[in-house]
């Protein structure tokens, strides 16, 4: 098979990890910048423009779509898909995943637990309430469009609060707040599942003075066993945001696991370290066998 990653950069660990695994099951890898495919749509069909060539053959892809180029990325997944080639995360999935308030609603309705979180428009002057609707401080706020961690911040105080959600408003930038989890310490759980199935699993803890826990701003990995209650929560995040591959974020606290945020391109680097499995291994088996199926469906049709 020819499998291609979509990466903006083949150097980072988590695509050169993808490719050795490609190889090494015996596949042709490929790595491909989706954010200079051209998409070409026309009544024979849609196809992709790579570097001024027509992409042919490609049996694959695994999806590694930055957040700052969601929106085209996604649409080139969905090309492929338009084409007939099996993606690991499909397009629908990680724009779903992508938008933190839609995806904590779609958990909500799930009945998952996640800490209690508030979202309102720009309204003036409601900024106490808004404190107030998620238990007071401490208390947790987040930018919409942050990653790794950019664009958290931990108001210690009522003030505080409202006067970063005031701030935040005044720049009319889209913000969540969150209550803050004390027992947690600082620390998070990442569980990688792929295909149904925790593959692997991580606790991470902030470096010191730090209640970020995420490994770009400084935190510790280390592996960890899942309870039953936490293995179910973190399955059940993916499955209904439709993710076969995902890192589920939670947070151990008195009332059971709290969904944090479930991500569509999970790195590979910490959780790979942190409990030495073949986590880009396991991504091209489920591949390999999801193709295969595919395939065996063709031919049962014909």
């Amino acid at each position: 098979m020819k499998i291609a990653v979509l990466s903006r950069n083949p150097h980072l660990y988590s695509t050169k990890r993808l490719v050795q695994a490609i190889r090494e099951a015996g596949h042709q890898p490929m790595v491909i910048d989706h954010s200079t495919c051209d998409l070409i749509i026309e009544q024979n069909g849609p196809y992709i423009l790579y570097k001024g060539e027509k992409l042919i053959g490609i049996d694959a892809i695994i999806p590694r779509i930055g957040a700052s180029v969601t929106f085209y990325g996604t649409a080139v997944v969905r090309q492929f898909e338009l084409m007939g080639v099996f993606s690991a995360v499909e397009s629908q999935a990680i724009v779903r995943s992508r938008d933190k308030l839609r995806s904590l609603q779609i958990l909500s309705r799930e009945g998952l637990g996640m800490p209690k979180t508030a979202f309102t428009n720009f309204s003036k002057g409601g900024e106490k309430q808004l404190v107030e609707m998620i238990g007071g401080a401490p208390l947790i706020i987040k930018l919409l469009e942050g990653t790794q961690g950019l664009g958290v911040v931990l108001a210690e105080t009522k003030k505080a609060g409202q006067s970063v959600i005031e701030a935040f408003h005044g720049l009319k930038a889209r913000i969540i707040v969150q209550e803050f989890i004390k027992e947690a310490r600082g620390a998070d759980i990442r569980a990688f599942i792929v295909n149904n199935r925790v593959v692997g699993a991580m606790k991470r803890q902030g470096a010191e003075g730090e209640f970020r826990s995420n490994l770009h701003r400084g935190g510790k990995a280390e592996v960890i066993r899942l309870s039953k209650l936490e293995k179910s929560a973190a399955l059940n995040a993916a499955k209904a945001l439709g993710l076969s591959v995902a890192g589920v974020d939670m947070l151990q606290s008195d009332r059971g696991p709290l969904i944090l945020e479930v991500n569509s391109s999970p790195g590979l680097e910490g959780i790979e370290k942190a409990t030495g499995i073949d986590i880009a291994g396991k991504i091209v088996s489920f591949i390999e066998a999801s193709v295969d199926k595919k395939t065996n469906k063709r031919k049962s049709d014909q």
